[in-house]
């Protein structure tokens, strides 16, 4: 049975880890609902976003948080699109107006990935070895543990930053177990870190999908597909993000773990350089989720002091 018209139609950035986010939502779509199973029901639209196409900087001189969603947001809300799918770390804490985010998928690992040629591990690296990270959490938290070690701004999708390690224009990277193991690449994986050795970003591992407000049918579609205990533990990642005004701009971590009704967080902020971290852990009920991300944040909003974040956006 073929569909006269997509009944609805993904939009999604371009990259191949995109792309698998989006074939494994419209694969959920299709299994829970008989009429998406049909063909051409579900149409996927690509569209770049800034983040996409500015490639020679890093993240936070460009603008930070928005730059993978902006342009699925304004496809969104003028009609081109139904749903977006998204990496939830890619996400802003607060959404633009009309534009809800009802449905985040099982998480995946959320562990960060260490991948070298050279080293079986970070403490394994020679003094003075090179390591290419987009991200600031990742670099932080590395100089933490080993101010030896020589950072560089490391962009590209994971075929490209693989690529270049396998080039030796570094000599480790780090990358989220999550999408290795999305692309069928979790073989390049020299050893997975434990999260207190290095405390995942908000949201790592899950993805997340919007629709518009009032999209009854879209919304329909995905409460089909939400996964309960990720949405919970997504909620108090980004209640403790949101609370500290998080971006690409500062060094921010966060983990909330389930055990029944039991969640227990670990929250971190560090300084770029690795120096100074401020640290804390909360442990409730799963309904007190977004009351104990933004009550660790306040603590480490306290300890930190005004101008902490401040320095970091300059």
């Amino acid at each position: 049975m073929t569909a006269k018209h997509p009944i609805l139609r993904i939009g999604t950035r371009g990259s191949p880890l995109a792309l698998a986010q989006t074939h494994e939502t419209r694969d959920r779509l299709a299994a829970a609902w008989p009429e998406l199973a049909a063909a051409g029901a579900i149409e996927i639209e690509v569209i770049k976003t800034t983040g996409d196409l500015v490639q020679d900087r890093p993240l936070a001189e460009i603008g930070g948080k928005g730059l993978f969603t902006k342009e699925l947001d304004e496809a969104m809300l003028s009609g081109r699109i139904h749903l977006a799918v998204h990496s939830m770390k890619d996400v802003p804490t607060l959404l633009p107006d009309g534009i809800d985010l009802p449905c985040i998928l099982p998480r995946e690992d959320v562990r960060d990935a260490f991948i070298s040629l050279k080293a079986k591990s970070l403490a394994d690296l020679p003094e003075g070895a090179v390591i290419g990270s987009a991200s600031l959490r990742r670099a932080a938290q590395i100089l933490n543990r080993r101010p030896d070690l020589k950072l560089v701004n490391f962009r590209g999708n994971v075929q490209t930053r693989l690529r270049k390690l396998e080039e030796g224009v570094v000599d480790a990277t780090l990358l989220a177990m999550a999408g290795l193991r999305r692309l069928g690449l979790a073989h390049h994986v020299t050893s997975a870190l434990d999260t207190s050795d290095m405390l995942p970003a908000v949201a790592q591992g899950a993805i997340g999908i919007t629709c518009r407000s009032d999209d009854a049918a879209s919304l329909r579609y995905l409460a089909a597909l939400n996964c309960l205990d990720s949405q919970v533990r997504v909620s108090a990642e980004r209640a403790f993000l949101a609370r500290l005004d998080g971006s690409c701009r500062t060094p921010i971590a966060a983990l909330a773990e389930l055990e029944g009704d039991s969640l227990s967080f670990r929250g971190l902020i560090i300084s770029p350089d690795g120096a100074t971290v401020h640290q804390t852990a909360r442990s409730g009920l799963r309904a007190e989720a977004e009351a104990l991300g933004r009550d660790a944040a306040e603590e480490l909003a306290a300890k930190a002091g005004p101008g902490f974040f401040d320095v970091l956006k300059t």
